[in-house]
């Protein structure tokens, strides 16, 4: 496909996959893609990465197994892609739906609306149960208001990787890109994390992750910033920026500070600081410092708002470089 077919379906995955999300029937029926993808990486972890190895030994392999990985990834998105140019119109359909299964607007903002929803309807625990389902985090240990910062953090992390990086990697590169960003993605959940076992054999999988979504970041500080102008005002979408320029680099990771700190000058809260993940303390500063220490479930509902008027804004972007293109 040419770029300004694949912005096309790009656009038409966006309006699909905002109105009707993942469909849980569906993949109550056959696997969902991803699931393919981490099977692929749990079964090269599974030959490749034994506890007899060497640290060093492990690394290498590792380098080894995502390139195979990716390059799986790129010749299926390659084949699909070929596959469904031969049915014209009807190709492109079925090209746009395959795109809107690798996005993650609707089910995401249920997902985190859940949250809210649950701490109103049945409390705290109500609040830590919806929660546990989007976050890694301990729910135990978390009060109302950090499971509130943990829903709203995860909205704005996830709308990175889970929305605009998919999207640019599509948009430029077709579904072998897509493809291959996600099994990236995928991989960096798997294995990427600084775990005995992983640490060394999923090193390559992470830096590349990283880089892979440094793009997508910073560009979802523009993105949210455009949506907390539009539904909350001038003033909220100047401190997007102003607190995502500030605060975005306090994060650990190199890219999901970004979007946090947007969101979290959007809705003037303080968000990540100290939290727990697997009974160990993670100590990080406080983004927004200057904001309010007590998020609530009015904030998750704000924030979902803002993510919503983000994507739009992503699918009006979208819409005017298909129509330069063209």
């Amino acid at each position: 496909m040419t770029i300004d077919e694949n912005l096309l379906v790009l656009l038409l995955a966006l309006l699909l996959d905002r109105i009707a999300g993942d469909p849980q029937w569906l993949w109550s029926r056959m696997p969902h893609p991803v699931v393919m993808f981490g099977a692929a990486i749990s079964y090269a972890d599974r030959q490749l990465n034994p506890a007899s190895l060497t640290g060093s030994q492990r690394r290498m392999n590792g380098i080894a197994a995502i390139l195979a990985l990716l390059l799986l990834a790129v010749a299926a998105g390659f084949v699909f892609s070929r596959f469904f140019a031969l049915f014209g119109l009807v190709g492109i359909l079925l090209e746009t739906g395959l795109v809107a299964i690798f996005l993650a607007q609707k089910s995401l903002a249920d997902h985190v609306a859940a949250v809210a929803a649950g701490l109103r309807d049945e409390g705290l625990a109500g609040g830590r149960a919806a929660v546990s389902r989007i976050v890694g985090r301990d729910p135990e240990t978390l009060d109302e208001p950090a499971v509130c910062r943990a829903a709203i953090e995860s909205l704005a992390e996830n709308f990175s990787d889970g929305v605009v990086a998919p999207a640019l990697w599509y948009a430029v590169f077709g579904l072998p890109g897509l493809f291959a960003y996600k099994m990236l993605n995928t991989a960096d959940s798997l294995i990427g994390h600084k775990s005995e076992k992983y640490i060394d054999f999923g090193w390559a999988a992470a830096r590349l992750d990283d880089v892979a979504n440094w793009p997508a970041a910073r560009l979802s500080i523009l993105l949210i910033a455009a949506g907390a102008w539009i539904r909350r005002g001038t003033s909220a979408g100047r401190e997007a920026i102003r607190v995502a320029m500030r605060d975005g680099a306090l994060h650990r990771s190199p890219n999901s500070g970004r979007p946090e700190a947007a969101m979290a000058g959007a809705l003037n809260v303080q968000l990540a600081g100290p939290r727990i993940y697997g009974g160990v303390i993670v100590r990080e500063p406080m983004i927004n410092d200057t904001g309010r220490d007590v998020a609530t479930s009015g904030d998750i509902e704000d924030g979902v708002s803002v993510f919503y008027a983000s994507c739009m804004v992503l699918a009006g972007v979208t819409f005017g470089l298909f129509l330069c293109f063209l």
